[in-house]
């Protein structure tokens, strides 16, 4: 559950956006937690949180920050909860249907996966540069597409794994089609371990910080526009003043997680998270 509005998106996205109102409380259910700055209690996967209504809503919700659980602001399943809920499990919730529970968690992580990875792919979509590997783009959408409307053993034995691997490599090329279109070198940052790094005012146009850790980085002032951002750990970086206009893949957890505030620069896409 995140803690911000999202923009009105259209076509495929849409189908991409948790609606709680739809789904059985999966991500308060099926996840463990463990007691840290993130959550202020541990749960074993399969328990309810103490949180969690009967009517599946969280009874702390407009407190979830104050309360310790900032982890909850962050977490994004991608509309996966409602798919399951509603699609794979045709409206049965767990506790109507105890006997199909267990089923139910095991497939949730799973077709979050997928609907996190069809979020980037119809973002590659959009990208005018990655023209050239546009069919490929739309053959890996669509086969994952297909994927989650299967049925939950289905699901669960997918190579999930390697689907995420071949589509890395598609997105990737799309990545690099965009950001070699821009003019000058670009840095090369992917998956470094720049914990803490101080950043400040750094040109990170177009780099490439896929799977960097960030965490608690200063990027304040930092110019990251069309920089490739997919899986990148940006707990507590400080984001003020940073431009990430264009910024590919970036999605609303990794927002949520960081430290912005009036100054950064977000354009059309992820929102501004409420507690900026």
């Amino acid at each position: 559950m995140t803690d911000q509005q999202h923009p009105a998106p259209t076509g495929r996205r849409l189908d991409l956006l948790a609606d709680c109102s739809a789904c059985f409380g999966l991500c308060c259910v099926a996840l463990p937690f463990a007691k840290s700055s993130d959550f202020a209690a541990d749960k074993n996967a399969g328990t309810p949180c103490r949180n969690l209504q009967d009517d599946y809503r969280c009874g702390i919700h407009p407190a979830l920050r104050d309360r310790g659980y900032q982890g909850c602001t962050v977490f994004d399943c991608f509309g996966a909860g409602q798919k399951v809920s509603q699609h794979t499990f045709d409206g049965r919730s767990w506790r109507e249907d105890p006997d199909t529970a267990r089923q139910m968690f095991d497939t949730f992580p799973v077709m979050r996966q997928l609907h996190e990875l069809l979020w980037y792919l119809t973002e590659a979509l959009d990208l005018p540069k990655a023209r050239p590997v546009h069919t490929e783009l739309r053959r890996a959408l669509d086969g994952i597409e297909q994927l989650t409307r299967r049925d939950a053993a289905a699901l669960i034995a997918a190579d999930v794994p390697a689907i995420r691997a071949e589509t890395s490599e598609l997105l990737l090329r799309a990545s690099e089609l965009t950001r070699n279109a821009l003019p000058g070198k670009k840095r090369n940052h992917r998956g470094a371990d720049l914990i803490g790094a101080r950043l400040k005012g750094a040109d990170l146009r177009g780099a490439n910080l896929r799977g960097a850790y960030l965490i608690a980085a200063d990027l304040s002032g930092a110019d990251l526009r069309q920089a490739d951002l997919i899986g990148a750990d940006l707990r507590d970086a400080d984001l003020r003043g940073a431009d990430l206009t264009g910024a590919l893949f970036l999605t609303q957890s990794q927002l949520n997680a960081a430290k912005g505030d009036s100054t950064t620069l977000v354009g059309p896409g992820p929102a501004r998270p409420a507690h900026w």
